[in-house]
């Protein structure tokens, strides 16, 4: 387990350092329905992480039980990371341009508990970042060859750590909404202007390890 949770580390990191869900979150802690929307989003975003990882863990499990050799799995994480770098650059390139919030943001602060649900589980479980990094974490669960229950405890790690970007802040807004809204605001406008820098570097960072896991498998067939 414990080389798992190594490997899983870092593409949690990956799903919750998300630039969009997070200012996504913050405008609607900053708008008219802020306790219950955030909630609504917070657990949207929750329930699609869980449910593309459970998913790709059942398949990449099957897959492996009917045969599925070490090299199709290295193949995967390989082509994954390709496409992550593939990401990283478009982002990297697109970096010097103006600082755009996307307009469909406009209507977050009026946003009801349900929409900020489906919101939060489309970002997660549509986002081509996100979906790339959560069926990397599903293949390496559902091939570990693990328990049911340890299979349980993987996910529930992996999810965990991809949430609590988001998580973090709905929670502190309901124990201390009036001393948040400021820092809360000042955070928003950072990774507002920030927003593709810091993605180029984690997809770049995150594609190159991925690669080199599925080259190092295929290596070593």
């Amino acid at each position: 387990m414990g080389p798992l949770v190594g490997e899983l580390l870092p593409l949690g990191l990956g799903v919750a350092i998300s630039p969009i869900p997070i200012i996504a979150a913050i405008l609607m802690l900053l708008g008219q329905h802020a306790r219950t929307t955030s909630v609504g989003f917070a657990l949207g975003w929750v329930t699609g992480i869980v449910a593309v990882t459970v998913l790709l863990v059942y398949l990449s499990g099957a897959i492996a039980g009917d045969g599925g050799s070490h090299s199709q799995v290295a193949w995967l994480k390989l082509v994954i990371g390709v496409l992550l770098v593939a990401l990283g650059v478009r982002n990297w390139r697109g970096r010097d341009g103006a600082a755009t919030t996307p307009k469909w943001m406009s209507t977050i602060d009026s946003l009801r508990p349900i929409a900020g649900f489906g919101m939060g589980l489309a970002l997660a479980a549509v986002n081509p970042k996100n979906l790339l990094l959560c069926v990397g974490a599903g293949t390496a669960i559902g091939t570990a060859g693990l328990t049911g229950g340890d299979e349980a405890v993987a996910i529930v790690v992996f999810s965990a750590i991809a949430a609590a970007s988001v998580l973090g802040p709905v929670l502190a807004y309901q124990i201390a909404a009036d001393r948040l809204a400021a820092p809360l605001d000042r955070l928003r406008a950072w990774l507002q202007e920030h927003n593709q820098a810091v993605m180029a570097v984690l997809l770049l960072v995150l594609g190159v390890t991925l690669f080199g896991q599925g080259l190092g498998g295929l290596l070593a067939v």
